[in-house]
């Protein structure tokens, strides 16, 4: 059975040190046993968790989402409509700052074009930054 120090942790999960310290604060990870000379050692399953909330954190979903992902794991005869739930709503939120993405390129995209690369003083740029209501693009 796998027995891994923090630093071991650290470095098989990518998450760093301090992090992980926090996770434990906080009920993501369980507190680990420590050895006679107070180290954490960790098994397999925290190593497994902590790629699963690192996996998580790295797609963007909130705390609380893997906080509801984790204890919905612990019951895997239950249907997946609130995981589903939880997917969908990170889908929505990526969809909107998708939207806000194209709309922020395209007013950039606007700027370079309508300048004519000449003196600052007639630089259509500095106008647009300068005044939010010749912007295009709610942002």
């Amino acid at each position: 059975m796998p027995d891994y120090a923090i630093g071991e942790l650290s470095a098989l999960s990518g998450v760093k040190v301090p992090t992980i310290r926090y996770y434990e604060g906080i009920g993501l990870l369980a507190a680990p046993p420590r050895t006679e000379g107070n180290q954490r050692r960790y098994d397999r399953a925290a190593l497994d968790r902590l790629r699963f909330i690192a996996h998580a954190r790295d797609m963007g979903f909130p705390m609380a989402s893997v906080k509801a992902m984790l204890r919905l794991s612990r019951h895997p005869e239950e249907p997946c409509d609130d995981l589903d739930a939880l997917v969908a709503d990170r889908l929505m939120e990526v969809e909107e700052r998708i939207g806000k993405l194209m709309g922020l390129r395209h007013e950039l995209t606007a700027m370079l074009e309508d300048h004519h690369h000449g003196r600052v003083a007639d630089c259509r740029i500095i106008e647009v930054l300068s005044d939010h209501g010749e912007c295009g693009h709610e942002h």
